[in-house]
C-alpha cells in the first residue's frame, strides 16, 4: 500500500501497514452500529411528530397506533449493515421502507 509525503508517493511501512489495517477494521466493527444510529435519529423524528396524538384529550386512530408501533419496531431484525441500508433508501423526499403515515 502506498502514502503521499510532500506529494511523493511511497510505500508505507509494515507499521504504518498494520496501523491502517486495524483502523479499516475499527470503521467495519463500527459501521453498523453508526448505521443503526442514523436510522433510529429518523425514525425517532417521525415519532415525535406525531407525539401530540398520545395526548390525554385526544384520541388516536387504531391506524396512528399501528403506524407509530411499526417506526418503534423498525430496528427489529437488522443485524447486517445491508439491511439497515435497505431501510434507509430514499426516493422523492421520503423513505420508501418506512411506515407509511395514514393520511399519506
Amino acid at each position: 500500500m502506498k502514502k503521499l509525503v510532500n506529494g511523493i508517493e511511497m510505500d508505507m511501512t509494515p507499521e504504518e501497514l498494520a496501523q491502517r489495517e486495524k483502523d479499516i477494521q475499527a470503521y467495519k466493527d463500527n459501521e453498523l452500529n453508526d448505521k443503526m444510529n442514523k436510522l433510529r435519529f429518523f425514525r425517532n423524528k417521525l415519532l415525535a411528530e406525531t407525539d401530540w396524538m398520545a395526548n390525554s384529550d385526544v384520541t388516536m386512530s387504531e391506524a396512528m397506533k399501528t403506524y407509530r408501533q411499526d417506526l418503534r419496531d423498525i430496528t427489529n431484525g437488522l443485524d447486517t449493515v445491508e439491511k439497515v441500508d435497505e431501510k434507509l433508501k430514499y426516493e422523492d423526499g421520503k423513505f420508501i421502507n418506512f411506515p407509511t403515515k395514514p393520511g399519506e
